[in-house]
């Protein structure tokens, strides 16, 4: 009986051993939107608070629209037309040297055709502002021309 103990022990030891220095996996995952973004500095009011219009502007620019949400991209003068949901993503994609004013965008309404389209440019605005306060992403609204 004691021999049986004894194997038991001698194999049970070196498998608990070997299990405990095991090497745990390494979490692969790309960081979230939500901390890419908040790796940006903090909005310096200073740098953008004087500017009227979006001729000046230097950090990403929001066109809510009925169908969506248009990014302006000022470094390379793209315009790229987004889900409402897909807008985290794709600014905590742009590189740092897109955000000299720090964490704020400047965001404005597109033209209203309709009634309808005022509902969907208003609801669009809702889902984006709120995503946006809820990363402490500051947007700064012009007014429609």
């Amino acid at each position: 009986m004691r021999s049986l103990r004894l194997r038991v022990v001698s194999l049970l030891v070196p498998a608990l051993v070997l299990a405990a220095c095991s090497a745990r996996p390494v979490s692969t995952s790309a960081p979230s939107p939500e901390s890419l973004l908040q790796a940006i500095p903090a909005p310096d009011p200073a740098q953008y608070e004087h500017l009227k219009d979006t001729k000046n502007w230097r950090n990403p620019y929001l066109i809510v629209r009925a169908d969506g949400v248009v990014l302006f991209d000022s470094a390379d003068s793209a315009e790229i037309l987004l889900k409402p949901e897909e807008v985290l993503g794709a600014l905590a994609r742009l590189p740092a040297s897109n955000w000299p004013y720090g964490r704020v965008v400047a965001a404005a309404e597109a033209g209203r055709t309709s009634e309808q389209d005022g509902v969907a440019i208003r609801r669009n605005k809702g889902i984006v502002g709120g995503m946006l306060e809820g990363v402490h992403v500051a947007v700064k609204w012009i007014p429609a021309a």
